[in-house]
């Protein structure tokens, strides 16, 4: 069973990036889809971006398409979020979640997908 631990949220201006970093432990990670939601307050848990076991498939949500980067990295057990052109609506509290897949090449962008959670790391966004 895989235990992730997200870091690198904070406060930022508006138009600069954060990278967020989410480090797994416990089990094979080259075994794990992984991806990123975020919840804002008042608001539903929103996928934002995943990736499969390889890393070679990504997919995003349109609301971040364009502006946020997801990547791992197999030898370090670690899934990162590059986020630019931050906007003050990007404001959440950012999820990291894991899952096991037999396929190198698939992704999931449901939060029903995901059994293994992190606890979160809030971003802010001022303008």
């Amino acid at each position: 069973q895989v235990q992730v631990v997200e870091s690198g949220g904070g406060l930022v201006q508006a138009s600069t990036s954060l990278r967020l970093s989410c480090a797994a432990s416990g089990s094979t990670f080259s075994r794990y889809v992984m991806g990123w939601f975020r919840q804002a307050p008042g608001k539903e848990r929103e996928f934002l971006a995943a990736i499969s076991r390889s890393g070679s498939v990504t997919y995003y949500a349109n609301s971040v398409k364009g502006r946020f980067t997801i990547s791992r990295d197999n030898a370090e057990n670690t899934v990162y979020l590059q986020m630019n052109s931050l906007k003050p609506e990007d404001t959440a509290v950012y999820y990291c979640a894991a899952e096991l897949s037999p396929y190198s090449d698939t992704y999931y962008d449901t939060s029903l997908s995901y059994h293994y959670w992190g606890q979160g790391t809030q971003v802010t966004v001022s303008s």
